[in-house]
């Protein structure tokens, strides 16, 4: 059933998963801080480009954003909220902090719209091709409308609890990788210092225990140290201070997120804030 849609923000993961709302059917208007950038969109897809976040999300049953962090989001959700009706319902694809998902659920649930905060995971290849993972949190009621529209771009999609669970999840998933990428980075440089064959040792390896998705996708242009592959360093860093946070919150202990949080800063001081986050090996590198 095609549905009034607004998708707000349009970087490397919004432009397609708007692209794939409006190639399911629905009616999407589009808008970016750049208005060239949701004029582009809408000359590629079937939709259109408003001038205002606002302007936007007039009308609109379902409004989706996708920024860059807690700032952001607050820019474009207060005054989309302005304007949404009730029974509308808001997701936002942000990764950003748990606070502001049950702030932004308690505005939205005042004027008798929804909320969801449904960060994601996948990368810009998974946005493209429309294999997004997106952790949920807020109201299953407002999930279960949701979920059917999410489908365009996502390949799993799940409600994991209250309003900020989807992003507390998200962390889980940061705090995994930032120790999976980094056990990566000295596993291969040691390869490459012991005058192994990276591909021989990945080859063998890669059949057991040590076997991960960034082994499996990033091994071989971390060797040639290639980092225009993915989520950026200046991204991760965010998300992972997201994290740090929450856990001085909760109590939890990350130990190896915080370190790793360092040599990702290590990683910036060496140019590379728009490197992908396998570059965490660049650090290990002799002079």
């Amino acid at each position: 059933m095609a549905r009034q849609v607004a998708f707000l923000g349009l970087g490397v993961m919004g432009f397609p998963m708007a692209g794939h709302l409006s190639a399911a059917g629905h009616d999407v208007t589009v808008w970016n801080r750049t208005g060239a950038k949701a004029s582009a969109w809408a000359e590629k897809h079937k939709g259109r480009a408003a001038d205002t976040a606002k302007e936007a999300a007039k009308d609109a049953e379902f409004v989706f954003i996708c920024v860059g962090d807690d700032p952001d989001v607050r820019a474009v959700a207060e005054p989309a909220l302005e304007v949404m009706e009730p029974g509308a319902i808001m997701v936002d694809h942000t990764t950003a902090s748990p606070a502001l998902a049950q702030e932004l659920a308690e505005a939205a649930g005042a004027k008798g719209v929804g909320f969801l905060d449904a960060p994601i995971s996948g990368g810009q290849a998974g946005a493209e091709n429309g294999q997004l993972t997106v952790m949920c949190g807020g109201e299953e009621s407002h999930y279960r409308a949701a979920e059917p529209i999410m489908d365009a771009y996502a390949k799993a999609c799940s409600l994991i609890g209250p309003a900020g669970s989807g992003q507390l999840a998200k962390c889980v998933n940061q705090i995994c990788i930032a120790g999976i990428v980094q056990g990566l980075s000295e596993g291969l440089n040691f390869a490459q210092e012991a005058g192994l064959d990276p591909a021989k040792v990945i080859g063998a390896i890669s059949k057991g225990a040590a076997q991960s998705w960034q082994m499996e996708n990033r091994w071989e242009t971390m060797v040639k140290d290639e980092f225009e592959f993915g989520f950026a360093v200046d991204w991760m860093r965010k998300d992972l201070r997201i994290a740090l946070d929450a856990a001085r919150e909760n109590g939890a202990s990350l130990p190896v997120a915080a370190l790793v949080d360092q040599f990702y800063a290590g990683v910036q001081l060496q140019g590379g804030a728009r490197w992908d986050t396998s570059s965490l090996i660049a650090r290990l590198r002799k002079p």
